[in-house]
């Protein structure tokens, strides 16, 4: 839903029909470069052989953003907990002109982010709407407000989006389920 919002506020785009929630999906992540926190370059394609979880904020959001990263670093802490090393987390910006590398590396360290398993990545703003438009992410910016899809999508270690979740109404506990069923054949 919209909500009224300040100058800086979050805007969600409400999900399309049926883009409520969980759905499947099995589309082969597209290569893409992007900066990381720490100004470096990061390509997708050395995250193959990982599991990876993406999700798309911006660090002045007031709301739903942060409740996304607040999220992922449960997850984070849950992986470690278990002691499983071959996965990924990645926080791509949906406000580059705002999201310069050191503001995610301190919104980063905020969550207090493992750099080895968590990326917050950012970019020009063409590279980043060629990335967007990959994942079926809407961004749009009006009035100083960032309207954004709120989608958190699972890559297996092949490349390929699996599941995607959207809104911010999904538990921790439901993305590690399926995190641990990638191994199973018969995963769907």
């Amino acid at each position: 839903c919209l909500l009224a919002a300040p100058a800086l506020g979050h805007m969600p785009i409400p999900p399309k029909k049926g883009e409520i929630g969980r759905k499947a999906n099995h589309a082969l992540v597209p290569e893409f470069t992007l900066l990381d926190q720490d100004g470096k370059p990061f390509r997708i394609t050395s995250a193959r052989g990982k599991i990876v979880l993406v999700t798309f904020v911006f660090t002045t959001c007031p709301d739903v953003c942060p409740l996304l990263t607040a999220k992922f670093a449960a997850i984070q802490r849950a992986l470690d907990k278990k002691k499983v090393n071959d996965y990924l987390l990645l926080s791509i910006t949906t406000d580059p002109d705002r999201d310069t590398p050191a503001a995610l590396k301190s919104y980063a360290q905020a969550f207090k982010a493992d750099f080895d398993h968590w990326r917050f990545l950012t970019g020009s703003e063409i590279d980043l709407a060629k990335v967007w438009k990959s994942f079926d992410v809407t961004v749009r910016k009006s009035a100083g407000q960032v309207q954004h899809t709120a989608l958190t999508t699972l890559i297996d270690r092949r490349g390929i989006r699996r599941v995607d979740y959207y809104t911010d109404k999904w538990e921790e506990k439901e993305i590690l389920r399926d995190i641990a069923g990638l191994d199973s054949p018969s995963y769907q």
